[in-house]
């Protein structure tokens, strides 16, 4: 348990909770009118979790490439979490609205009697005691689970192609999404698919438990089932007949509506939680969203700034006007402002590619590096922009997948090709050569512009010119780093080089608790806005930004970021190749 507490000087001030129910733990942050955290407890699965046999918080099946959760371990986890924000001395009577975040995708089956024992909740009990067996299926398939290739095939053809099930859903079909999941379960679970009352995503169903009915999805967490029609505003009943094997009226009930109001009110808290817990009777609950559009709500993120997950793996957030949609990428609802969508690029390979780089690099050094980064920032930093010693020499630009990548969909391995920028020529660099290519040398700087310029590549039509800074190309606004990355001060600088930024690179330091802040202000955002007034617009008053975030590069560099426009075109031909050799030696169709 981790928790830290603001003053807790008597008062009767509003106070705003908000959850976040990941993979590996669950956790909540108590904030007050002006965001300030007053307290933080989690639940970690592994560590916390009594009779559970996970790993990384989830079960898998390897031969079924099956990854799923308990829902009852996230009963316990809320039970315990509950208590340990009453042992940290929370007045429960002050919490005014409550929001949360959950993993994308998961979806939980809730049986008929289920739905009823929600309702008439013992608060001399435990919630795992009492709803542990209000589920017609005991698992929720975790984000993870890649089970569902087959079922994601017949998603992709159900609508012609998968760019117009892009065009639709705002998303291809992937195996965690929620529609191909639910395909999977009603035919491999006939019998439990028919004693199923209701589904909900993650993020409802934490929802459903303390508002005491099942509650209804977000409309941006509804975004991540390749059911939901975006323009429309409604099921697709063409997919939702593919998911529901011929019966989408069934199916949309199962589902339930979906409010468009990212903060509407959905109803008093649960009795139970009042008797239990001490909590106002008239305490709202407020829709729960997924974990990245939770995440964009844990900074005041205006249409045009972009936001750079640099962990293990990469994502890439921002917030558009524009509905763009690609099989490439994933368009959502915008959590809370109708007039954005949220777009968002997902890579397999981020921190372990660099890192394999980074090993290779001090093992040719000894003793080895007190600072193990510090040799690869170097070596990175002394290669010139795109490996081009002056205007008419060639680019040094390669592909790094240590494992399977999705954006592009291509198998593990590594590509490297020499560019000429004058003449147009593309041509693949096999094995080492000192002058060409040294490896891993030339590997450092190559790589975190290989990762930098695919963001650029597939975010070119979304980013637009700003009207502050009129005279400059598109580009986002502002770039925002989060993760373990973004403290490397050689991916600062060459992400300002390469994405832009016209008003600079900045990292974002909110520790792992983006989701839990993001859930929490959007609870502040529903219960005191005024009428027509934005999340962006209230939060943005309130936000402190000094202590949040600090600007680590000047971003927009015009010379720079012409040179990477120039290997920009190199990249793009290079990718395509790549995909197109792949396609010839399999034999198969490159998704």
């Amino acid at each position: 348990m981790q928790f830290k507490t603001a003053s807790r000087a008597f008062s009767s001030s509003p106070l705003y909770l908000g959850f976040d129910l990941s993979t590996q733990q669950l956790k909540a942050i108590i904030v007050d009118s002006q965001l300030k955290v007053h307290n933080e407890v989690r639940f970690e699965f592994d560590v916390d979790a009594k009779g559970y046999s996970v790993e990384k918080g989830v079960l898998t099946h390897e031969e079924l490439h099956e990854v799923y959760a308990p829902v009852a371990m996230w009963l316990q986890a809320v039970d315990v979490v509950m208590e340990r924000l009453k042992a940290d001395g929370l007045d429960f009577s002050r919490i005014k609205a409550i929001s949360g975040a959950g993993q994308q995708h998961g979806s939980v089956y809730w049986s008929f009697a289920g739905e009823q024992v929600l309702q008439s909740l013992d608060s001399s009990q435990t919630l795992e005691k009492q709803l542990d067996h209000a589920f017609s299926h005991p698992f929720s398939p975790n984000w993870q689970d890649a089970s569902t290739q087959a079922e994601c095939d017949l998603f992709d053809k159900e609508l012609s192609s998968e760019e117009q099930l892009a065009l639709i859903t705002g998303s291809k079909a992937h195996h965690r999404f929620t529609g191909p999941q639910i395909l999977r379960f009603q035919r491999h679970n006939p019998e439990a698919y028919c004693k199923t009352s209701r589904i909900s995503l993650v993020s409802s169903w934490l929802a459903s438990v303390f508002l005491g009915k099942i509650a209804p999805m977000d409309i941006s967490d509804v975004c991540g089932a390749n059911l939901w029609d975006i323009n429309a505003g409604n099921w697709n009943k063409q997919l939702m007949s593919l998911a529901s094997n011929g019966d989408p009226n069934d199916l949309a009930r199962k589902l339930g509506p979906v409010p468009e109001d990212g903060g509407a009110d959905l109803g008093r808290i649960s009795e139970y939680f009042v008797q239990r817990y001490g909590f106002a009777a008239d305490c709202r609950i407020v829709p729960f969203t997924g974990d990245n559009p939770s995440t964009i709500l844990a900074l005041p993120l205006r249409s045009g700034d972009a936001m750079v997950s640099l962990g293990t793996s990469t994502t890439f957030l921002m917030s558009t006007h524009q509905y763009k949609p690609d099989p490439a990428v994933h368009f959502f609802n915008h959590p809370t402002t109708a007039s954005l969508y949220m777009f968002m690029l997902c890579y397999k390979n981020g921190g372990l590619a660099r890192e394999n780089i980074r090993d290779a690099i001090n093992s040719q050094h000894t003793p080895p590096p007190t600072d193990i980064w510090a040799n690869f920032n170097t070596t990175a930093e002394s290669t010139p922009p795109a490996g081009q010693n002056n205007s008419s020499s060639l680019m040094r630009l390669g592909l790094f997948f240590p494992r399977p990548e999705i954006v592009p969909n291509v198998r593990a391995g590594i590509w490297r090709y020499a560019y000429t920028p004058a003449s147009g020529t593309l041509s693949e660099i096999t094995g080492a050569n000192p002058e060409t290519w040294s490896i891993p040398k030339h590997d450092a700087r190559a790589i975190v512009e290989s990762q930098l310029l695919s963001l650029r590549l597939r975010s070119r039509d979304i980013v637009e010119k700003s009207p502050d800074h009129p005279s400059l190309p598109a580009q986002p606004r502002r770039i925002y780093l989060v993760g373990g990355g973004s403290k490397d001060p050689t991916i600062s600088a060459l992400a300002g080089q390469i994405l832009g930024g016209s008003e600079g690179v900045h990292k974002l330091d909110v520790g792992q608790n983006a989701c839990a802040l993001g859930a929490a202000y959007k609870a502040v955002w529903a219960a005191e806005r005024k009428e027509g007034e934005t999340f962006e617009e209230l939060i943005g008053k309130r936000w402190d930004e000094e202590k949040f975030s600090v600007k680590v590069g000047d971003g927009y560099d015009e010379r720079l970021y012409g040179i990477y426009g120039e290997a920009l075109k190199g990249f793009e031909r290079m990718e395509k190749k790549v995909l197109n050799d792949e396609k010839k030696s399999s034999g198969k169709s490159m998704l």
